[in-house]
Parts: structure tokens; sequence; C-alpha cells
């Protein structure tokens, strides 16, 4: 074990790189190393800027904690996968580049489309899933979420704000006031920071999400390892209908629906969900 000082801070966490068949993967990694490492899988359109710092931190006081740049976003090089399947590859392919048999996972929205892919093809690779804001393949007005993310970028384009804040918060005054906040943290790391995501990324991104909720659904029955959904009850991108249904068919599974939010409840809640969702993925 080394003795530099373990960094616990997101904005803090350094930029790291490995290469596998030719792409170059982005990641940073924070907190104590050893045992299972905790991957964090993100979002539609989401660069390593985009973790919210009071989520990832808390985790970090106990674990390690690595984030990455799928190929063709941000940092990392390689195209964009056209579907979520073959994102599940190209995660796979950077878990094992970096040499662990075995993984937690914390995901968001896309990301947890992705984890459940990738769980489908590897079932022993993951030990505690964490699936916030998210649904399973084929789950129903899943492909709507195109429409939705068109529209709110235009909201927001016309307001001069962040999409986030239409996306992942209700239009009421506490939403408006979590959404604006949560932008603010996204800032808080102020070195060495992420390349936006490309339009032509964001877009190959939306078609695969769109194929994923238009395909027959996996067989979540065969998931064994000990699961957490959340999400806010009105959520406008992955409808909250979706997380009860992830729910009935992860046998087992826990379900926390924060009131009063949208997507981003679990960043509109970060103060009850991060100490839940750290002591549920401490060892």
């Amino acid at each position: 074990m080394s003795n530099d000082p373990v960094i616990t801070s997101y904005a803090q966490a350094p930029a790291r790189t490995v290469t596998v068949g030719g792409v170059t993967y982005a990641y940073r990694e924070l907190g104590p190393k050893g045992g299972i490492p905790v991957v964090f899988f993100v979002h539609l359109a989401a660069t390593l800027d985009n973790w919210d710092p009071r989520i990832v931190d808390p985790i970090a006081q106990n674990r390690h904690v690595i984030t990455f740049d799928q190929r063709g976003v941000g940092a990392s090089t390689g195209k964009v996968a056209d579907t979520l399947e073959e994102t599940a590859d190209h995660a796979y392919e950077f878990i094992a580049a970096l040499g662990f048999e075995k993984i937690d996972v914390f995901s968001f929205s896309m990301g947890g489309m992705i984890a459940q892919d990738l769980i489908v093809k590897h079932p022993d690779l993951v030990r505690k899933l964490v699936l916030t804001g998210t649904g399973p393949r084929g789950g129903k007005d899943m492909d709507k979420v195109v429409g939705v993310t068109y529209y709110d970028i235009l909201r927001a384009t016309l307001t001069r704000s962040d999409p986030k804040e239409f996306l992942f918060f209700n239009r009421d005054a506490a939403g408006k006031a979590a959404g604006k906040a949560f932008v603010k943290r996204l800032q808080e790391r102020t070195v060495d920071r992420d390349e936006e995501i490309s339009l032509k990324a964001l877009r190959t991104q939306l078609k695969a999400i769109q194929e994923f909720g238009r395909s027959a659904p996996s067989d979540l029955s065969t998931f064994t390892q000990p699961t957490l959904i959340a999400n806010g009850d009105h959520d406008r991108m992955v409808p909250t209908v979706l997380s009860e249904d992830l729910h009935r068919r992860i046998k087992g599974s826990e379900l926390i629906i924060y009131p009063d939010s949208g997507h981003g409840g679990v960043f509109q809640y970060h103060e009850q969900f991060a100490p839940l969702a750290a002591a549920f993925l401490a060892d």
C-alpha cells in the first residue's frame, strides 16, 4: 500500500487513462484502494464532470470509487456505440483492463440500462447494484426520452439555463432551487475538467436508448445481487413506473421513491440518499 493520502473528494480526484484494443478510456478514481471497487455508470450526454460530488464523496469515504467516460465521450477515444448492449461490452473491456473481476455498480439513468446489459452477459461480475432514475429493457414509454430531451434542451436554451435543470428536476420552487444547486455542485472541480460531449455522440446515445426501450425485455429474474432502486415520483425522462417495474423484476430488490421530485430525485434528496447508498454498498 502506498503512503499517499487518500483522496475522498471528487473535485480533487486524479484523472487517469487506460488503453485497451487501441481505445483510451478516461477515468477518475478516489477513496481507499483495495477490495471491490464501486464503478459509476453515468447518464445520457454525461462526462466525468457530471457526477454529483454529494453522492460520490460519501461513498468514497470507505470505498474505492471509479468513474469513467464511455468510448467516444469526453476524454475517451473511439466512437460511441450504436447500441447499449455494445456499450456494456465496452464497459466490460474497461473494467477488465483495470484488472477487476468483481465490482459494485452505482448507476444513473442510461448508466443503469448499460449496467443491466452488462450483468445479463456477465452475471458474476457485479456483487451489489444501485439503479437510479432508470428502467428495464423494453420498458413502457422509455423510447419517448428522445422527444422529452430535445424539448427540454430547447426550453433550457430559451431561458439560458442548463438542460439538466429541466430534465432532472420539477419546475416548482423546490425543484428549481434543487436544479440550480445541483448544477452549481457540478462546477466544484475547477482543474483538469473533461471535454463536453459532441452533438453527434449525444444523438447516437439517444438512438441507442430508443432501441433499448423498443426491444424485447431482458430476463432480470436471473439477477441475484442485492439491488437498490431509487427515483423521484415524477420522472419525465424515464417514467417512475419503470423503477417500480425493475423492483418487481429483480427479486429481493429495495425501492425508494422520493416525493415531489423528478429524474434527479436522488440528487435533490442527496442528504437522505447518499448515506443510504453508502450503507448499502458498505462491505
